[in-house]
């Protein structure tokens, strides 16, 4: 049996980072109960080339990013909040996504913030976009604050049970599926 292919996005563009730690956190998990291939796209790396106005115009680590999301069997997906929403540069690159690409593909949705009143972004923000894309958005979501996360370790007992429930939800529901012939895009 072949391993899932999952992607993790971080929207994060600063190093270190509480979210990009995160969304590894939760693979790492995953990778406890099945067998996965990992890759991790941060927008620190990526973030820079974002700037174009159509998937055209990115550059090839933009456009390598969003092939390997539209192809993966599952998304760990993390932003930080800024006043009560994601980053506006993790919106911009799930923008250039298909929107049929990612139709029942299950999606772990996760959030770092300053403190708890930021909590609620993951339902009101980030379930939202992903049910645009009929995605399969994982009945847990998860948040982490300040006082949840720190130096890259989870310091928050519910926190750390919510990531591994996440995770057994994500390894139950990311299936192996053959690779789609590719049709080169015309600019």
């Amino acid at each position: 049996m072949s391993r899932p292919r999952i992607v993790g996005v971080s929207g994060s563009t600063r190093r270190p980072s509480r979210t990009t730690a995160l969304v590894e956190i939760v693979a790492q998990e995953v990778a406890r109960r099945r067998e996965i291939s990992f890759t991790l796209f941060d927008l620190a790396e990526i973030g820079p080339g974002l700037g174009a106005f159509s998937r055209a115009d990115l550059p090839e680590a933009g456009r390598a990013a969003l092939e390997a999301i539209e192809e993966a069997d599952g998304l760990i997906v993390g932003s930080p909040i800024y006043k009560g929403s994601y980053a506006g540069l993790f919106k911009h690159l799930f923008d250039f996504v298909e929107p049929e690409a990612l139709h029942g593909r299950p999606v772990v949705l996760a959030a770092t913030g300053g403190g708890r009143r930021h909590a609620l972004a993951v339902e009101h923000q980030l379930r939202p976009l992903f049910g645009f894309f009929s995605a399969l958005t994982l009945p847990t979501a998860l948040y982490a604050g300040d006082e949840d996360l720190q130096g890259g370790t989870v310091t928050d007992p519910l926190t750390r049970d919510r990531i591994a429930q996440a995770a057994a939800e994500l390894a139950a529901h990311a299936v192996p599926r053959p690779r789609a012939a590719r049709l080169d895009r015309v600019a």
